[in-house]
């Protein structure tokens, strides 16, 4: 009597550390939120402030701040095909031949401009009068934008991170290349958060 071998096939489980950063990335939206109910409330309460503070913003020169961080997700994603094809720096110049580093590189260019934006510009809202303690407006423009740039600088130091590791470590395997994809995860968040701020706090003032 011949016996027959079952082969069972692989489960690939996802990895743990995807799984908590979606959880974690969960709790964030959760925190977003309150600053978006916040931000409503106060306004339903303030309607003469607003219609007066929110006159003084820049918006042109907040869309272009906005497409600036927009336009980092986009070579953050490039950035994660080079790593999932687990290709760790540039095998020529042109930007076809860029690795995730080139790419990761260029995504935290684009923050940091994004971010050096926003200072210039809450320097200018100081010097026109527009203040976290001055009024209601203030609180809420500063708390809810200010939150996000905090937000937009833990992801540029997470790219620092995630370059310098692939510069340390020997070979670049499916360990780094996940790093990498986690660290995408967080900047697509913090982008798109911004884009309802936008919307909310320049658009719709």
């Amino acid at each position: 009597m011949s016996s027959t071998t079952l082969t069972q096939p692989a489960i690939n489980r996802p990895s743990s550390t995807s799984v908590g950063t979606i959880v974690w990335l969960g709790s964030e939206v959760m925190f977003f939120a309150a600053l978006f109910a916040m931000y409503f409330s106060l306004r339903a309460n303030s309607p003469e402030i607003w219609a007066h503070d929110t006159q003084i913003l820049n918006v042109p020169f907040a869309l272009v701040n906005t497409l600036i961080l927009v336009s980092s997700s986009f070579t953050a994603q490039f950035g994660v095909f080079a790593a999932e094809r687990l290709q760790p720096r540039a095998t020529g110049l042109s930007p076809v031949k860029w690795g995730m580093v080139e790419w990761f590189f260029l995504s935290y260019l684009l923050g940091a401009v994004f971010v050096a934006g926003q200072v210039w510009e809450y320097a200018t809202l100081v010097s026109e009068g527009v203040m976290l303690n001055a009024n209601s407006y203030g609180s809420a423009f500063y708390i809810t934008t200010g939150f996000h740039a905090l937000h937009v600088t833990g992801g540029l130091i997470a790219f620092l991170i995630i370059i310098g590791r692939t510069f340390a470590a020997k070979k670049f395997g499916h360990f780094e290349a996940t790093s990498a994809i986690v660290v995408s995860y967080y900047w697509h968040f913090v982008d798109v958060v911004w884009i309802g701020l936008f919307l909310i706090v320049y658009v719709l003032k």
